[in-house]
């Protein structure tokens, strides 16, 4: 695996969060609270997969 497709990863996990984050708006209170965690934690991704690429990427220099 390259450090692009981990950076590439990185932001793709933006965007799935995001998407989570807008279809937890459309469901009653119930499973709101549910679908609100998940896209938060998906939102921890983002950081993990960025630095875990920039360590790959300096050990392909």
């Amino acid at each position: 695996m390259r450090s692009t497709h981990l950076h590439l990863a990185s932001m793709a996990s933006v965007v799935l969060c995001i998407g989570f984050w807008t279809r937890a708006k459309g469901y009653d209170q119930d499973e709101r609270g549910n679908a609100e965690r998940r896209a938060l934690f998906v939102g921890l991704w983002p950081p993990l997969l960025w630095l875990i690429g920039q360590s790959v990427q300096e050990l392909e220099q």
